[in-house]
C-alpha cells in the first residue's frame, strides 16, 4: 500500500498511526458548550502525532494534514467558547501547529510557505508571551537562513535565540542552538570559532540532567545530532576524511524511529565517502539509502540525493556509474509517480 492511502484526510487517521485509540474521538462538550482541558489535551495530541509520523516519514505527505489541524485550532479559537487560561492554550496550540506547517514546509524544500507559517508562529509567541514558542521559531529561522545560503542572517538569528535561551534555563535547548550557530560560523569559514562553539554544545548536552527540563520539541537534539553536526562542519572546511569518522557515529547513534534523518545521514556519509576518494564504499552506502528513501517523503533528502548522484557521475569508476545509474533511476522514478 503507498503511504498516501493511509494518510488519510483527517488528523484522527494520523493519531490513529501513533497514539491510543481514545485520540481519535472528540471530547463532547460541556453543558455550557464551552471547550474544556480535554478538548485541549486531544488537539495537542494530535499535534504530537504528526511529530511522530514527521520523524518517520518525512514531511512531504504529513504537511496537508498539519495544515488541517491548525485549521481545526483556528476554527475552534473563533467560533467556540472558552475562559481566558483555555483561550491561551488554545492560541499557544496554534503557535506551536503553525512552527510544526513550517517546518513542513521547509523539510519539502518550499521555502517560501515556511516563511509564512514560521511568521504566524512568530507573531503568535509574541501574542501569548511564550518564551519557549519565540526559541524555537528563531532557531528554526537560524537552521533555514544557512541552508538557503544566508549565513550571517543564520548567525544572527542562533544568537537571538540564545539571548533568551539563557534565560530559559535549559542546558539542551542552549546546546541546540548553540550547534546552530556553529552551522553558520562553519559556513562564514570561521572554523576556530565554530569547533569552539559546536565544542561548547557537547558540553552542554552533556549537563541534561541540570537546570529546567527541555522542551518536548528539542527531543530529537542528542549526540546523533551533535556528531552529524561535527562532520558537517569538517565537510565545510574540506576535510571529509574527518567528516566520516563523525558521520558514521551519526548514523549508528540514531534511533530508528527518526527515519528522514537516518535517510540523510546515510547520503550525507555517502557525499563524504565519495568526496574523500573511497568511491566504493560511497556508491554502497548510496545505494543502501534507497531502502531508506522508499520510505521517506522530504525535498531536503531529495536534494541531497542528486548532490550525490552528480559527485558519483563525475567519478571514472564501475561502482561510481552503476550506483549513479541506478539512483537516476530512482530520482526519475519519484518525479514521475
Amino acid at each position: 500500500m503507498h503511504r498516501r492511502a493511509f494518510l488519510s484526510d483527517s488528523i484522527g487517521a494520523a493519531a490513529a498511526v501513533t497514539m491510543p485509540p481514545r485520540v481519535t474521538t472528540t471530547t463532547p462538550p460541556s453543558s455550557t458548550g464551552a471547550v474544556g482541558t480535554a478538548h485541549v489535551l486531544e488537539l495537542r495530541e494530535g499535534l504530537r502525532s504528526l511529530y511522530h509520523l514527521d520523524d518517520a516519514y518525512g514531511g512531504g505527505d504529513v504537511l496537508s494534514l498539519a495544515v488541517k489541524h491548525l485549521r481545526r485550532i483556528r476554527r475552534v479559537i473563533n467560533t467556540r467558547e472558552y475562559p481566558d487560561t483555555i483561550g491561551r492554550q488554545l492560541r499557544l496550540l496554534a503557535g506551536e501547529t503553525a512552527e510544526h506547517c513550517a517546518w513542513l514546509h521547509y523539510d519539502a524544500d518550499d521555502q517560501d510557505g515556511a516563511n509564512s507559517y514560521w511568521g504566524e508562529a512568530l507573531t503568535t509567541a509574541t501574542m501569548v508571551r511564550e518564551a519557549s514558542l519565540e526559541i524555537l521559531v528563531l532557531a528554526s529561522l537560524s537552521m533555514q537562513a544557512s541552508y538557503t545560503g544566508r549565513p550571517r542572517d543564520g548567525y544572527d538569528l542562533a544568537r537571538a535565540a540564545q539571548e533568551r535561551a539563557a534565560r530559559y534555563g535549559s542546558p539542551v535547548l542552549q546546546s541546540l542552538i548553540a550547534s546552530r550557530e556553529a552551522r553558520a560560523l562553519s559556513l562564514l569559514r570561521d572554523d576556530s570559532t565554530a569547533r569552539k562553539r559546536l565544542a561548547e554544545s557537547m558540553r552542554l548536552v552533556e549537563r541534561a540532567d541540570r537546570g529546567r527540563p527541555s522542551p518536548d520539541w528539542a527531543a530529537f537534539h542528542g549526540h546523533a545530532e551533535l556528531d552529524y553536526a561535527q562532520g558537517l562542519l569538517y565537510t565545510e572546511s574540506g576535510h571529509h576524511h574527518r567528516a566520516v569518522a563523525f558521520l558514521r557515529a551519526a548514523l549508528d547513534h540514531q534511533d530508528r524511529t527518526y527515519g528522514r534523518n537516518r535517510a540523510l545521514y546515510r547520503l550525507t556519509l555517502a557525499r563524504s565517502l565519495v568526496s574523500c576518494g573511497e568511491v566504493d564504499e560511497g556508491a554502497a552506502q548510496a545505494i543502501e539509502s534507497l531502502g531508506h528513501l522508499e520510505e521517506v517523503e522530504s525535498g531536503r533528502v531529495l536534494r541531497r540525493l542528486s548532490e550525490v548522484v552528480d559527485l558519483l557521475g563525475d567519478v571514472d569508476a564501475v561502482s561510481a556509474r552503476q550506483a549513479a545509474e541506478e539512483l537516476t533511476e530512482y530520482v526519475q522514478e519519484r518525479k514521475a509517480a
